[in-house]
């Protein structure tokens, strides 16, 4: 079955990054704005970004975070988290931070994006959702490595969320 998902990721230092993942065609996403249309959306205010947000994530199965350095503990990507989780679609993370940018620099790893949120019963996100480290360093590896496995990912993150 072909899956459907959000793809959550820092625009600015990231969006490259995130393009090399969504461009791999396996799994469909949202459409990604131009920087000016992301631009036209954030200028209009904080309901603005959630109404764009939540009619992004509407016919989606799953919330593929992709993390970079500066991924954990932002504002909207929090939103994006607890929103994919509350509607009880599938969490995921997978660290891009290995990926070339449009300058072939790769980045440091950030940190997990699902430590810092908790569950009704306390327990951290990160403890059931899983967050993917493709243990590769080259670029074209770590992008193959992404291109192998995410269709798997994926499917365990739906299973994950419908079991908790």
């Amino acid at each position: 079955m072909a899956r459907r998902a959000f793809y959550s990721f820092h625009y600015v230092p990231d969006n490259w990054r995130a393009g090399k993942v969504r461009n791999m065609g396996i799994i469909e996403g949202n459409r990604l704005l131009s920087d000016n249309g992301w631009e036209q959306v954030i200028n209009r205010g904080d309901s603005a970004i959630q109404n764009w947000i939540d009619g992004e994530m509407e016919g989606k199965s799953c919330t593929i975070v992709l993390v970079g350095s500066q991924t954990a503990d932002r504002k909207w990507i929090n939103y994006e988290i607890r929103k994919a989780w509350n509607d009880n679609k599938g969490v995921l993370g997978i660290y891009i931070h290995n990926l070339t940018d449009r300058n072939n620099h790769q980045s440091v790893k950030g940190d997990n994006p699902f430590t810092n949120i908790s569950l009704q019963d306390g327990r951290r996100l990160s403890s059931v959702a899983k967050c993917y480290n493709p243990p590769q360093t080259i670029s074209s590896n770590v992008y193959a490595h992404i291109a192998e496995n995410i269709e798997h990912w994926v499917e365990e993150a739906i299973t994950i969320r419908r079991n908790v």
